[in-house]
């Protein structure tokens, strides 16, 4: 078991008073048998009222709301939590989904159906063919290793880059430029496996790696597949490896931008600007 101490903190500056609407927050890690939370706090100022929920894909999500105006909001959130995905190779794939391809069984296709849908349609035809390139019909290859296989040719031949604006290119975008952030690269990955049939979700989340002193990191953002008997494993193109225990999963979904950190509206002189910083400390 491994603990780490997560601290992430988002600060807007306005250009003058502005009334803060409700804001969602996605920042608490998913526990499960893989993850606890030992302890946790949020601190909001101006000060805020919290309600705590699940989303539709069971992400735990804080609203926010205001009463006082501000001409700042800051964010701070503190997590420390026990992780004991010490051994991400250590699952057992169902007989009938060890070899590429196969079919998801009828139960488990009825679940998963929104997980195998391709959304980047505008990619379509430069995507099929980069993916062809990786796997062709009649190759014999385990789905393990098909998919090992992808997200090493993505870390490989990518250039990873810091984006700052928000949203995610187009899987022809990250294609063309092979440049992305974490996010363009999971999504490239997705889409790329929707396509070969294997159902593919979005993992935003923390990642813990080293830093220079002084220096904040960021939010980290990675791909999970489907496999029958395992369940959902995740793989991270930006490392090209599979996901293990310095990786920490706050939230998933079918789109990647349904899962900000931080969303939300103000009302008052057009303008603000955002910096953010994520310590991740083993402890």
């Amino acid at each position: 078991m491994q603990r780490y101490r997560i601290l992430h903190r988002t600060e807007y500056q306005y250009t003058g008073e502005v009334q803060l609407g409700a804001h969602q927050l996605r920042v608490r890690p998913k526990e499960g048998h893989e993850l606890r939370i030992e302890s946790s706090r949020l601190d909001i100022t101006p000060p805020a009222q919290l309600r705590w929920h699940r989303d539709v894909e069971d992400n735990s999500v804080a609203i926010a709301t205001f009463d006082a105006a501000a001409t700042a909001l800051v964010i701070e959130s503190e997590v420390i939590i026990q992780q004991y995905n010490e051994e991400p190779l250590d699952f057992l794939v169902a007989d009938y989904a060890i070899d590429y391809p196969f079919a998801y069984r009828a139960d488990d296709r009825a679940v998963l159906s929104p997980y195998l849908n391709a959304t980047d349609h505008k990619s379509s035809e430069v995507l099929e063919a980069w993916a062809a390139e990786l796997w062709q019909p009649g190759e014999a290859i385990q789905t393990y290793a098909l998919l090992e296989r992808l997200c090493l040719h993505i870390k490989d031949t990518m250039t990873y880059q810091v984006r700052e604006e928000p949203g995610v290119q187009s899987a022809a975008e990250t294609l063309s430029s092979a440049t992305g952030s974490c996010r363009d690269f999971a999504y490239l990955f997705i889409e790329a496996v929707r396509r070969w049939g294997l159902a593919a979700r979005f993992v935003s989340g923390y990642l813990h790696a080293p830093l220079v002193p002084g220096e904040c990191g960021a939010t980290h953002a990675w791909a999970e597949v489907f496999l029958p008997g395992a369940g959902w494993k995740g793989f991270d193109p930006t490392v090209g490896a599979i996901v293990g225990s310095d990786h920490i999963p706050v939230a998933v979904s079918r789109l990647p931008e349904s899962v900000p950190p931080v969303a939300g509206s103000f009302t008052g002189p057009p303008g603000s600007t955002l910096s953010v910083g994520v310590w991740v400390e083993a402890l």
